[in-house]
Formats: C-alpha cells, sequence, structure tokens
C-alpha cells in the first residue's frame, strides 16, 4: 500500500501542486501526492501547469483545493511549503508528522524563477518526503 503526503500551502496554485507532480511523477511507486491549500485560490498558476506540462508531469486531476476536502484522509506525512500553511495547519483527525520546507513563492515572477522552484523541491522536498515514506 502507497504511503500518503500532503503538499500544504496557503493558495494551493503553484508550490504545492508543482511538488504534488513531481512527487507522483518520481516517487510514485511507493507514494501518493496530494496538495491543498490553507485558503486554495481555486486555481492553478498557468506558469507552473505549463511547466509541468513540459515536463511531463502534469495531469489533469491536479485542480487547486480548499484543506476540508483533504482532512479525512489518512496522511502519513504533511509538509508545508509556505510560512503561513505552516502557522496555520489544521489539525488532522488522526494524529500525522508534519515537516516544513519553505520555498519562495514563484508566482508574478520571471519564468527562471519556475525552473528555480521546481529545481528547489526536486532537491529540498523529494528526498526528505523520499526517506520518511520509501
Amino acid at each position: 500500500m502507497k504511503k500518503k503526503v500532503l503538499i500544504l500551502c496557503t493558495g494551493n496554485s503553484c508550490r504545492s501542486i508543482m511538488a504534488e507532480a513531481l512527487i507522483n511523477a518520481r516517487l510514485g511507486k511507493c507514494i501518493e501526492a496530494q496538495s491543498s491549500g490553507v485558503k486554495a485560490s481555486g486555481a492553478v498558476n498557468p506558469q507552473a501547469k505549463a511547466l509541468l506540462k513540459e515536463k511531463g508531469y502534469w495531469r489533469d486531476s491536479y485542480h487547486s483545493k480548499v484543506i476540508e476536502t483533504v482532512l479525512e484522509t489518512p496522511f502519513d506525512l504533511v509538509v508545508t511549503v509556505c510560512d503561513h500553511a505552516k502557522e496555520t495547519c489544521p489539525m488532522f483527525p488522526r494524529a500525522v508528522k508534519t515537516i516544513h520546507i519553505g520555498i519562495d513563492d514563484p508566482s508574478g515572477k520571471a519564468e527562471a524563477e519556475y525552473e528555480k522552484t521546481l529545481h528547489l523541491i526536486e532537491t529540498k522536498v523529494l528526498p526528505i518526503v523520499n526517506e520518511a515514506l520509501c
């Protein structure tokens, strides 16, 4: 059975979606990733989506969703990727390990910043999630 990880940020439009996609693409044999936002924007950042499509990581099922839609999911790990999400992370019905890996939001910045963010997720988030769950 696959372990489950939730990637949590504020808007669930960029960083958390990118992390969800990358984890599912690279660690999908042993981990199922989902993402959510404490105040979800309701839309995926178009530049993040374009980059994920270009890299072959995008799935049409990815979308911005509010935390309430995943609270009952029995996650094995919750990873917050922004300070606001860390500070406002809700209590889950079942005890779950939570770690914080702060990553700057590239939204509204140059295209190269999205590449840098994806690289940070690959080098900072993936190894920690892999070690914790695989």
